[in-house]
């Protein structure tokens, strides 16, 4: 599947994906989406809107999203920023009760295969 294949690259809800951040730009293409292909052995789908103690902790968990890495584009990320996190490592947070909110409409459908709905729904910005 290539990052233009937008068939398969659908939110948790079966419905087109929509863009997560273009500022910091995120995304396993860095298109600004959570889109995702079989090379992405991270499943970087969750659409989180880091906190402080999330991305502290994702930094004890050997994932430092905090320190910038100019030469790739990578600016760091502060609170309050959204980013394509990977599903296994937001599953990992919500189990030590640090997850952060995420925006379903923004969330890859891959996601369903590591994380059930209902445990994403408790985390969801974008439900009425």
């Amino acid at each position: 599947m290539s990052e233009t294949d937008d068939s398969t690259q659908q939110n948790v809800f079966g419905e087109p994906l929509e863009t997560c951040s273009e500022k910091p730009l995120t995304g396993w293409f860095r298109d600004g989406c959570c889109h995702t292909d079989d090379a992405d052995h991270g499943v970087h789908t969750v659409c989180a809107k880091v906190t402080d103690a999330f991305l502290q902790w994702l930094k004890s968990d050997g994932n430092d999203l905090v320190t910038p890495h100019p030469q790739f584009g990578f600016p760091g990320l502060k609170d309050g920023d959204c980013w394509c996190v990977g599903a296994a490592s937001y599953a990992r947070a919500l189990e030590a009760g640090v997850a952060c909110r995420v925006y379903l409409a923004r969330t890859h459908i891959r996601t369903l295969d590591i994380i059930p709905m209902e445990k994403l729904k408790s985390y969801a910005l974008d439900l009425s």
